[in-house]
């Protein structure tokens, strides 16, 4: 691997033969979206983005993936001001990058791809030909494993990746539960990609710019402003709130990053309400978290779930309508201890004793 080379392939072949079908149809339904965005930003085909995170992560069990969120083994190097982790790649403790949100890394490795000279005969190839940005990898020195080409191909054949290259942001949940139609029974997701569609019909307000008056650069950061600020309101008021199956606690799907507050005025419950509610520490609420407008149940409405790829116990409780303290006490785990993707946690019963 060339020195400058800065991500990671840690030990593709091995994390291959250690996944499960399930886990890694959870990290497609979770990440796809992130792909997608990133190929309409930067033209490259979200099939290749997106088995690579699989490979790279262990379908999102590595454990650069499940505490430092980085999906795609960046390293610091000199330019990294944020937080780090430690992890044994090509030498003992070298250090990784560590993102607040895995999509931070989706967009860093595409970053990562477009400014790098390796990789600027990449982007001049179809960017629905897979296969060429397969072999076209390789060449540029991305992995080490002589097979890599052959291993993505793979990966993206068994699962029709490919799918994900033919399709929007705007229509990729559709995408999505097309290829996996037993999402319908998935109250959360329905919501979400409910959600999605209103988030559609949203259109930015037209607002004419004064040439005559002042900087015309400063006008556009104005400009930019209010159209950001008017957009959110929109889809604020858009909000489509649904009932849970668990006993019809009424919810939602955030449709854009906001604060605790702007939901409080809109619903007319307090924040302190909401932030119990939802069992919050913070006010800050992020673009597809489920926020609930009563407080949740003690228990849920199945008797198993098993934890996908990256979700905590704040997750499942608020996926489920359970209480997080009561989500913890049924599995006997301590506060703060988050769960192994595809570990059981019991939303009814107490587990049983080991």
């Amino acid at each position: 691997m060339r020195k400058l080379l800065v991500i990671g392939f840690v030990g593709v072949l091995g994390l291959v033969k250690a996944q499960t079908w399930k886990t890694e149809d959870q990290y497609i339904q979770k990440f796809a979206p992130y792909a997608v965005e990133e190929m309409e930003k930067y033209k490259i085909p979200a099939s290749i983005t997106l088995a690579q995170g699989l490979l790279e992560t262990g379908g999102g069990q590595s454990r650069l993936a499940q505490q430092g969120k980085n999906h795609f083994g960046i390293k610091c190097k000199e330019d990294w001001t944020g937080k780090t982790m430690s992890h044994t790649d090509d030498a003992p403790n070298e250090c990784f990058r560590v993102y607040d949100d895995p999509k931070q890394s989706y967009e860093d490795h595409s970053i990562f791809l477009a400014t790098r000279k390796y990789y600027v005969g990449l982007f001049k190839l179809d960017p629905k030909d897979y296969k060429a940005w397969a072999h076209g990898l390789k060449k540029a020195g991305y992995a080490t494993n002589p097979r890599y080409a052959h291993i993505l191909i793979s990966k993206i054949e068994k699962y029709r990746l490919y799918e994900f290259d033919n399709t929007t942001k705007d229509e990729v949940y559709y995408a999505i539960l097309k290829m996996y139609p037993s999402l319908n029974q998935d109250a959360v997701f329905m919501a979400q990609l409910g959600q999605e569609k209103q988030n559609e019909k949203v259109v930015p307000p037209t607002i004419k710019v004064d040439y005559k008056q002042g900087s015309y650069a400063k006008q556009q950061n104005e400009v930019s402003d209010i159209v950001d600020s008017k957009t959110k309101s929109a889809l604020l008021k858009n909000i489509l709130v649904k009932n849970h199956p668990n006993d019809g606690l009424k919810f939602f799907i955030m449709p854009v990053d906001a604060d605790v507050s702007e939901i409080s005025k809109k619903f007319g419950i307090s924040e302190k309400r909401l932030m119990k509610y939802n069992e919050l520490e913070s006010t800050k609420l992020a673009k597809n978290d489920i926020i609930f407008l009563e407080g949740k149940n003690s228990s849920g409405n199945k008797a198993t779930y098993k934890a996908g790829t990256g979700e905590t116990m704040h997750d499942i409780a608020q996926k489920f309508g359970i209480k997080e303290k009561k989500l913890y006490s049924k599995n006997r785990m301590s506060q703060g201890e988050q769960p192994k993707s595809g570990q059981l946690i019991y939303l009814q019963n107490k587990k049983p004793r080991s």
